[in-house]
């Protein structure tokens, strides 16, 4: 499993026009769900991002986290982390799980953000063609896998 984890100020998500979330303050997180995750992966990660301190306090320190200046995660499905590039100049995606493991996965870890973390959790479409319109903070971009 893959994550990428930014810090945001505003983001917002569409299909065909169609605003589906929004979050101000806090994190977008693409997941990337491989073949054969299992849920501990996927708790790895969830208590990992919840708790990352990467919001900065009073002094300007990165120390705080997302729960801590009240923000929000919006989660997106994001199959192409998982693209293997290393033959040709067209990624392959044998690694990413198929769709329906992938999105049980992808609903168990926001379930986890939410009902273990306490944190509002927003969503994508799953296997949607999305709009995302975000404000980065920082920028600050974190880089995750745990499998």
């Amino acid at each position: 499993m893959k994550a990428v984890v930014q810090r945001v100020k505003k983001t917002t998500l569409k299909v065909e026009g169609e605003l589906i979330s929004e979050i101000e303050k806090g994190l977008v997180v693409y997941l990337g769900v491989s073949v054969g995750d299992v849920k501990e992966s996927a708790d790895y990660l969830a208590k990992k991002i919840c708790n990352m301190r990467i919001f900065e306090d009073e002094n300007g320190k990165m120390n705080l986290a997302v729960k801590d200046v009240g923000g929000e995660i919006l989660v997106v499905s994001q199959f192409t982390l998982l693209a293997d590039t290393s033959h040709g100049n067209r990624p392959g995606f044998t690694e990413a799980e198929r769709p329906e493991p992938a999105n049980e996965m992808y609903e168990y870890f926001v379930s986890l953000v939410q009902n273990e973390y306490g944190i509002t959790a927003k969503k994508g479409v799953f296997g949607a063609d999305m709009q995302i319109e975000q404000h980065n903070d920082g920028p600050v971009t974190i880089l995750m896998e745990k499998k």
